[in-house]
């Protein structure tokens, strides 16, 4: 599915987003090995059995990648210049090894682009969820998105 355009991210446009994703334990060691982030909470089994949590806990930072992740389809595919930033990012429940994450996306804002007219500035405000419903990341990304290709003028007389 082709992402939206400027023109189409309105706001209070909301959107649940068709694929979920369970994450497993070798996605969160991976991960957390391939940022170098020797947190034994995420890689170490028998620290993790000892905390509070009795078990590893996956990494926020791949929770977080995978929740704009799984949005791109429905928003940004293709019509996405870049990222600019992200805010009011929250973690307020943990993910563990065979949860499924789902993901929900609103246009929070869009305005037209004052140094670029071929370009706009959205706010989406992304959540993500566990399978029994609980919240477990959000934040707010701006994004530098594509307006819609303009066709060119048509010529009638040519049929």
């Amino acid at each position: 599915m082709a992402g939206l355009y400027f023109e189409e991210l309105v706001p209070g446009l909301k959107i649940r987003h068709p694929i979920t994703r369970s994450v497993t334990e070798m996605d969160n060691v991976l991960f957390s090995s391939l940022t170098y982030n020797p947190q034994p909470l995420h890689i170490d089994f028998d620290f993790a059995a000892k905390s509070e949590w009795g078990r590893p806990l996956v990494n926020s930072m791949f929770t977080l990648g995978l929740m704009i992740g799984l949005s791109v389809g429905e928003t940004t595919l293709g019509t996405l210049i870049g990222n600019l930033g992200m805010t009011d990012v929250k973690f307020p429940a943990p993910v563990f090894h065979g949860d499924t994450i789902r993901v929900e996306t609103e246009v929070v804002l869009a305005r037209a682009s004052k140094s670029r007219p071929d370009a706009g500035i959205v706010e989406f405000h992304h959540r993500a969820f566990k399978q029994d419903g609980t919240l477990v990341a959000e934040c707010r990304r701006q994004a530098f998105m594509m307006r819609r290709p303009n066709d060119g003028p048509t010529d009638s007389a040519s049929g």
